[in-house]
């Protein structure tokens, strides 16, 4: 398996834990709709949470987080918008971003809560 398929899928499996440890249940991870993925969705009280995870080696040319760009976000909202109806969900929902950071054998997780909002358009 490539190193970066490793290394996402080690800051993923990193992600489930610290999510658990802040009171998140995990309904599913690698969630598929076409060729869109959700890495987790989970939920958070009430809230039914998609969360994106990046991870990275390097912060070089920026920190994991800033890689969901716009083009990512909207194909997010369309795999979270049928995972609503697929499963008939009426509860609120929200995108929540994770930047892995993996250097000199240590592993640092931001976690940005409502890391952005569905838009018109």
């Amino acid at each position: 398996m490539a190193e970066h398929l490793i290394t996402g899928q080690k800051g993923e499996k990193d992600t489930v834990s610290y999510l658990l440890k802040q009171g998140y249940v995990i309904l599913t991870t690698n969630w598929r709709f076409l060729h869109h993925e959700i890495d987790i969705i989970a939920k958070e009280n009430d809230v039914l949470v998609f969360v994106e995870v990046k991870t990275r080696t390097s912060i070089e040319f920026g920190e994991p987080e800033v890689f969901v760009d716009v083009k990512k976000q909207k194909k997010l909202i369309k795999a979270a918008n049928y995972y609503i109806e697929q499963y008939n969900l009426n509860c609120e929902s929200r995108f929540d971003i994770v930047g892995v950071y993996q250097h000199n054998g240590k592993t640092e997780i931001k976690l940005i809560r409502d890391a952005f909002y569905p838009t018109m358009g």
